[in-house]
């Protein structure tokens, strides 16, 4: 998430691996809404919706902790596969809106950006709303749309998460590719991180050793990409202390190894969008994708902690 050069906006950019007439549909058509719509966790009733200038989409939203918030948006621009234009945050037709959303859908040949601004009354309530935002992980609403578009266009079920971070992308880079900084911020929270082999490029490879004190979990890494400063790709699965592969210690039927691809964008000079999606590698039971699938809030905890 970022802001522009007003500060009563916030500006949210991604870049989704789906034609734009699937984006586009995805955010309108009900039927591909209520599979993504909202904070991982939580789920939508539409009670209406006209989608064209001067119409409406009434609907509630349903939280993790059973608490309901009511939602009313007033469409003012439709154009299809292009723009929307539309006042958010309101609870009723005759309640006041919070902010103003204007979103474009950039056909990139295959690909779409997405460019969303949500422009508040103040500076003041701008902040306000990127607190309330973190605070409810209004950002897996994004990562949520990007693996829905995935099982869409692919039938792959994968998780994605994006964090923006106030450092230049070299630095980014830096702080996964340089051994001392990814073992000092990348294991779970309670947990260090001790690197016994490590190679960073195509084709090596790492073992490493995490523990909290009382219980230690050990795995491998195989790097396949490695293309500064943007991009990483490798493989992991847990180990034994001889480096046998083994299974995940609390989950038996965990996918036996996983894919991680890391996409590093600039935000402009100073700012850096980390992009991290995880999927099975090679062949998985059914058993073990459901496991996958179940965890997905599970894995926004730990990366979230992580990052």
């Amino acid at each position: 998430m970022t802001t522009t050069d007003s500060a009563r906006d916030i500006r949210i950019i991604r870049i989704y691996d789906a034609p734009v007439a699937l984006v586009w549909e995805a955010w309108t058509d009900l039927n591909h809404v209520a599979k993504w719509w909202g904070p991982r966790g939580f789920s939508i009733t539409t009670h209406s919706k006209d989608l064209r200038p001067g119409g409406s989409w009434e609907y509630t939203m349903h939280g993790p902790d059973g608490t309901d918030w009511p939602n009313f948006t007033r469409y003012h621009e439709v154009v299809p596969r292009a723009r929307l234009v539309y006042d958010h945050g309101a609870s009723s037709a005759d309640a006041k809106p919070l902010f103003r959303v204007t979103v474009e859908f950039r056909d990139l040949g295959g690909k779409t950006e997405l460019d969303m601004c949500m422009t508040l009354e103040t500076a003041e309530a701008a902040a306000q709303t990127r607190a309330f935002i973190k605070t409810v992980g209004g950002n897996s609403t994004w990562d949520r749309l990007g693996e829905y578009l995935e099982k869409q266009v692919s039938q792959t079920e994968i998780f994605v998460i994006n964090r923006t971070f106030d450092a230049p992308i070299d630095t980014m880079f830096d702080m996964w590719t340089t051994p001392e900084h990814f073992g000092a911020w990348l294991p779970p929270t309670g947990f260090t991180m001790e690197f016994r082999r490590i190679d960073i490029r195509p084709g090596g490879d790492a073992f490493y050793a995490m523990t909290n004190g009382q219980f230690t979990m050990y795995g491998h890494v195989n790097y396949l990409e490695v293309q500064r400063p943007n991009r990483l790709q490798y493989t992991q699965s847990f180990a034994d202390e001889h480096e046998n592969m083994s299974r995940h210690p609390g989950a038996p039927t965990w996918p036996e190894k996983m894919l991680t691809t890391v996409l590093l964008t600039p935000e402009g000079p100073t700012q850096t969008r980390v992009t991290v999606r995880w999927e099975a590698f090679g062949s998985a039971t059914a058993e073990e994708m459901a496991a996958f699938v179940a965890e997905k809030g599970g894995m926004t905890m730990g990366w979230t902690g992580s990052f």
